[in-house]
């Protein structure tokens, strides 16, 4: 939202920047709405005004869409071709561009919302719907989801980084060296590589690591899409789990297909386009921002990610067929597990996954200083503690819990919906005054339906999830 300064009128002293605030103790902001420019769109007289009167965006519309895009991508691409597995290829083209176009109408809600009162942030937006109690909401559905998204990422560098180094090495099983402990490696991973990344104090720095993360991941493509046509089907022995052996018919693929595994399917889908947390702060970032600029920032992520994930789904699913795992890659080694392609895709992922750590870490530290220390200016022992406080937390949640996946699973049933859907529809039904839009007005009741559509994702997920447990069933999945 770009504030108007009034040549004329009683209200022009009270918009300057040093009595708007714009975060929690946004001053007036009813007052003062009606002459914003999101209300009366008119010509301005030349000057661009800031975006946001406490800071000036720098990051280039490059390096925001490498952000974006770094944190839309997820572990969850390693999972996608096994999702495709139960719901067949056109089952999985209808969901996913289902899924991609309400990831990028729910932006639009975020930033209409955030248009409209000046505000940065997801907590502060809860702040301004709700109150204190929406502001820590949206902080502790932030905190939960990020965390599980950092968690996911450091459980592959616990699991598959022992696994390349042992490659490396020549050796085809663990003699129990320190420097093949997935615990050991994660802890120096983190303080190495990790740690450093995410002590920068602006997000817009992470621009050449997200965009080497998402080269990283484009040879990931390159690689799936070449094996295609360099692994015979069916293979020798058995490649999945759950085959004891392979038959002709499992190297045939399906168009539409429904089994006990598809429901999990769009919760896959959703959690793999979650990005919400991320926009507001890049957007904060970008130079010269605009409700528009931004969405199309946004609009090309979630593109570019689109024919990643299907391009990926759709050639690891052509690859392997009936007997593709929910984790890719260890798919392809057990195909070969010293092929010298995959140890170097496995690498790249490794990279990928770790660069993207600390793009997560950005917004779960803004949820934590928006609750803890809302008026306080930036100061580097806070933003350092709270990195090192939450790279701690996160490494003893992967050392100590064997299995995470249900964890996961509530984690992504409850946030992922609650961040795509909930959360911008019930805040833009809320912040959007009346007097730009009724409440029975057509984009309201969008809204509204677009948050009732959340609902019913969270509840049909855990109620999946609760089956699941009470009946005991072995299920697997891809994660995010």
């Amino acid at each position: 939202m770009e504030l108007q300064k009034l040549a004329n009128g009683h209200h022009g002293s009270d918009l300057s920047p040093e009595k708007i605030m714009l975060e929690d103790g946004f001053d007036g902001v009813e007052n003062v709405a009606a002459e914003c420019e999101e209300f009366l769109p008119h010509k301005s007289d030349g000057k661009k005004q800031p975006q946001f009167t406490d800071f000036e965006g720098k990051t280039s519309f490059g390096m925001s869409v490498f952000n974006l895009s770094n944190a839309i991508m997820g572990s969850g691409i390693l999972g996608l071709a096994y999702a495709m597995s139960n719901t067949g290829i056109i089952l999985f083209l209808i969901l996913l561009t289902f899924i991609a176009i309400l990831s990028a109408y729910s932006i639009h809600l975020l930033l209409k919302s955030a248009g409209v009162v000046g505000i940065r942030a997801y907590e502060q937006l809860g702040n301004r719907a709700f109150g204190r109690p929406g502001k820590v909401l949206a902080a502790v559905i932030i905190t939960l989801h990020n965390i599980g998204a950092m968690s996911s990422y450091l459980f592959i560098v616990k699991y598959e980084l022992p696994l390349v180094i042992q490659a490396f090495l020549g050796k085809s099983t663990s003699s129990g060296e320190w420097y093949l402990q997935g615990n050991y490696l994660i802890i120096i991973v983190s303080i190495l590589i990790i740690l450093p990344l995410a002590l920068m104090r602006q997000l817009g720095y992470l621009g050449y690591t997200s965009g080497f993360s998402l080269t990283c991941m484009v040879f990931f493509l390159i690689s799936v899409i070449y094996k295609k046509y360099n692994i015979p089907c069916p293979l020798e022995g058995s490649v999945a789990s759950n085959h004891s052996e392979s038959h002709p018919e499992d190297c045939e693929y399906k168009l539409f297909t429904i089994n006990q595994q598809t429901a999990y399917t769009i919760p896959i889908l959703a959690f793999a386009f979650v990005c919400h947390p991320e926009v507001l702060p890049i957007y904060t970032e970008l130079r010269n921002p605009s409700k528009k600029r931004m969405q199309t920032v946004a609009n090309i992520s979630i593109l570019a990610m689109f024919v990643m994930y299907l391009l990926t789904a759709i050639f690891g699913y052509l690859t392997f067929y009936g007997n593709v795992e929910s984790e890719l890659l260890h798919t392809y080694s057990q195909e070969d597990p010293l092929d010298t392609l995959v140890l170097c895709v496995r690498l790249a992922v490794l990279v990928a996954v770790t660069l993207t750590v600390p793009v997560v870490l950005f917004p779960i530290r803004r949820a934590v200083l928006q609750l803890l220390f809302p008026e306080k200016p930036f100061h580097w022992a806070r933003h350092i503690g709270i990195a090192v406080s939450l790279l701690f937390i996160v490494n003893l949640l992967v050392i100590f819990v064997p299995n995470i996946r249900d964890i996961f699973g509530i984690i992504g049933a409850t946030s992922a919906p609650s961040l795509i859907f909930i959360l911008p529809g019930i805040f833009y039904i809320r912040i959007i005054p009346e007097e730009m839009e009724a409440l029975k007005s057509r984009p309201k009741i969008q809204a509204a339906c677009f948050a009732g559509l959340g609902f019913a994702f969270m509840v049909m997920s855990l109620s999946f999830i609760i089956l699941d447990w009470v009946f005991g069933e072995s299920r697997s999945g891809g994660g995010h």
